[in-house]
C-alpha cells in the first residue's frame, strides 16, 4: 500500500471578537469554554481527554465514532502569554494512523471595543484529504467561537 502524497498548507483565519483580548483568551484557555466552540460530533463517545494548558503543557483527546473508529488529536503547547498569544503543535490520528502535523499561532489583537483574534496554522496534511477541508473545519470551530463571543458567554463564567 502506498502512503498518500503529503500536502502542505498554511492558511490564516481572522474572527473580530466583542470581548476584550483577555476575555478572547479564556475561550482557548479554561475547559468548559473551550470545549463548548470545539464539541463538533456529539455522536462521538470521549474516551480519553487531558488538557494542561500552559506553555509546556499538553493537550489529548481520543474519540470513538458510531462506527467504532477512533480519531486522536495531541497537541504541546510551546508558547503562551495570556490574553496575547498562544503557540502550539497538535497532531492527529485516525483508525490508528497519523492523518495530520500542524503548527497553530494564535493572537489576540486589541481592535476598538473587541479584539481580532487572528488564527494562524502551517500543516502537513497525510491523508489525502486536503487543505480544504481542515480550513473549513477550523472556520466552522472558530464562528461557533465568534458566536459564544457575542452572546457574551466570557463573561457568565
Amino acid at each position: 500500500m502506498t502512503a498518500p502524497a503529503i500536502e502542505h498548507a498554511t492558511f490564516v483565519i481572522e474572527r473580530e471578537l466583542p470581548a476584550s483580548p483577555q476575555d478572547a483568551f479564556r475561550f482557548w484557555s479554561e475547559p468548559r469554554l473551550k470545549q463548548r466552540w470545539t464539541g463538533c460530533h456529539p455522536d462521538w463517545t470521549v474516551l480519553e481527554e487531558h488538557f494542561d494548558f500552559r506553555a509546556d503543557g499538553t493537550e489529548s483527546k481520543r474519540w470513538r465514532t458510531p462506527d467504532g473508529a477512533e480519531q486522536t488529536y495531541r497537541a504541546a503547547y510551546l508558547d503562551v502569554v495570556p490574553g496575547r498569544r498562544i503557540i502550539y503543535a497538535y497532531e492527529m490520528g485516525f483508525g490508528g494512523q497519523r492523518i495530520s502535523a500542524s503548527l497553530v499561532t494564535v493572537e489576540f489583537v486589541a481592535a476598538g471595543a473587541g479584539t481580532l483574534m487572528r488564527f494562524t496554522e502551517q500543516a502537513a496534511l497525510l491523508d489525502g484529504s486536503g487543505a480544504q477541508g481542515r480550513r473549513i473545519g477550523t472556520e466552522a470551530g472558530l464562528d461557533r467561537l465568534a458566536e459564544l463571543a457575542r452572546a457574551g458567554v466570557a463573561e457568565l463564567h
